[in-house]
């Protein structure tokens, strides 16, 4: 496929699904990269208030979020008019394609997001528990972009161009002196296929999203959101139970709001804003946007938890955010 036949077929699709336009999905995935990178120190604090483990804290953040998705679509559901699909536009939502999607298309969707998501998150969290923070991170989030940009070029036909594959570069190396810039990491193989098991769950997530939203069969970002979580928290709790669901804490209720932020904004906001901007965006440029994530946890962990803001930490940022400018502005360009 042709880059003018590419741009075509983007325009079409967005005419056809009713979405947001590209400007406004860049920014929803900067806002869901942003907080994604919340969760980490949130988790922090989880940890350091009481003994919730990750798999367990993973779970509480898929059915918090899924019952404030809940509580959300209940209100928008009472709420509904025939003229409220501007709203749901500017929502993200794609209402037409919802109604049109067949059942079993719309089953299977929710089945391979939700499974997708809980592949990704319970497998970075056994990485990071394998081989550490620094190295799971890395393997994770850099293989994501490679893997996803291989697959939206193979199964969507999206080139990156030369810029593309330049920023690409760039945001792999900003990650990696990011996270890997003071050295002492150790790499153990079972964490690395740990790793790339997540990244692999994440890509395809991404350009399922992706190949949906051209062909404008992406359904309602809030209502696959929801699906997503339920998926996810089925599939985490026998996990949750094994390792501990709830916690023992001498200060429940600071670690009762901060599961709630947990659920709220890095959870079903982000996802929500995820989902609504990865089905208009070019897949690769999606995966690049979301790096934001590690510099969001950097910037929150100089400010707040008193880490050390070192060399590699502010190279690493410059680097990452140089990166998701310029393909944020190709993508405008192109849009």
């Amino acid at each position: 496929m042709s880059e003018s036949s590419a741009s075509s077929a983007s325009s079409s699709s967005y005419a056809l699904v009713g979405a947001v336009p590209v400007g406004r999905s860049l920014a929803f995935l900067v806002v869901a990269g942003i907080a994604w990178g919340t969760a980490g120190a949130a988790a922090s604090l989880v940890y350091e208030s009481s003994d919730l483990g990750p798999l367990a804290l993973s779970f509480w953040r898929c059915a918090g979020g899924l019952a404030l998705l809940l509580a959300v679509l209940a209100v928008r559901r009472r709420g509904a008019s025939p003229r409220a699909g501007l709203g749901a536009a500017a929502l993200g939502t794609a209402a037409v394609a919802a109604v049109a999607e067949p059942r079993r298309r719309r089953v299977l969707r929710i089945a391979a997001t939700g499974i997708g998501l809980t592949v990704f998150q319970s497998a970075y969290f056994a990485a990071v528990e394998a081989t550490g923070l620094a190295v799971g991170t890395v393997v994770t989030l850099g293989s994501g972009p490679v893997l996803i940009a291989l697959g939206a070029r193979l199964a969507l036909g999206e080139r990156l161009g030369a810029g593309g594959v330049c920023a690409v570069g760039g945001a792999l190396a900003g990650l990696g002196v990011l996270v890997l810039g003071d050295g002492g990491t150790a790499v153990r193989p079972v964490g690395v296929a740990l790793a790339l098991l997540s990244a692999a769950g994440y890509a395809a997530i991404t350009l399922l999203t992706r190949w949906l939203g051209r062909a404008g069969r992406g359904g309602d970002a809030l209502t696959t959101t929801a699906w997503a979580f339920a998926v996810g928290a089925v599939g985490l709790l026998p996990m949750a139970l094994a390792e501990g669901l709830l916690p023992t804490t001498d200060e429940p209720v600071r670690v009762v709001w901060l599961l709630v932020y947990v659920a709220a904004v890095p959870t079903a906001l982000a996802y929500a804003l995820y989902f609504a901007g990865a089905a208009v965006v070019r897949a690769a440029t999606v995966s690049v946007v979301m790096l934001l994530e590690p510099v969001s946890a950097a910037v929150l962990g100089v400010a707040l938890l008193g880490e050390r803001l070192t060399l590699s930490l502010a190279a690493g940022a410059a680097l990452l955010l140089g990166a998701v400018a310029g393909l944020a502005a190709a993508e405008a360009r192109a849009a």
